[in-house]
């Protein structure tokens, strides 16, 4: 990967990261709009959102610098456990973040990570036409099994809160 190349997949990662932002933001807004005793939006909200931006082109920025290196393992180590390792080391350091970060909501953090999984899926398409039929099945058990568990635990969560 050229120099220039890597600059510019780097500013178009930090474009998406601060789009992600922007809708978690705006999915917050909406749910404080629809139950107002949800997470409210602070500047403990925004500076969160900061933290968590920040996070993520940190994260982004070493997985472009290991790609230089010559071991294989950690030039194919995924951009998502950079930002990990990054998130967890400044949060392990600083309480501050984590109480920043936690101003955010996370249901709102989640339609983000969602919508971009769910992109980044189209793009490869191809990829699962090519597994297989046996694939779909799989997936409908794993989908009902995990809402099944889902419901289950929450069920349960429900009646030990007594609610």
């Amino acid at each position: 990967m050229t120099n220039s190349q890597a600059k510019k997949d780097f500013l178009i990662a930090s474009i998406i990261i601060f789009i992600s932002v922007c809708l978690t933001l705006f999915v917050q807004f909406v749910k404080l709009i629809k139950n107002p005793h949800s997470t409210p939006i602070t500047s403990n909200t925004l500076i969160g959102l900061f933290l968590l931006w920040i996070f993520s082109i940190m994260g982004i920025g070493i997985s472009l610098l290991m790609k230089k290196t010559p071991w294989k393992i950690v030039q194919d180590f995924p951009i998502l456990g950079w930002v990990s390792i990054v998130s967890l080391i400044f949060c392990l350091i600083s309480s501050w973040c984590v109480a920043m970060i936690n101003a955010v909501d996370f249901l709102s953090l989640t339609t983000s990570v969602l919508a971009f999984a769910g992109i980044s899926v189209t793009h490869r398409l191809k990829d699962l036409s090519k597994i297989s039929w046996k694939i779909l099945i799989v997936a409908i058990f794993v989908f009902f099994g995990m809402y099944f568990m889902d419901t289950l635990i929450s069920q349960l969560a429900l009646l030990v809160s007594g609610k």
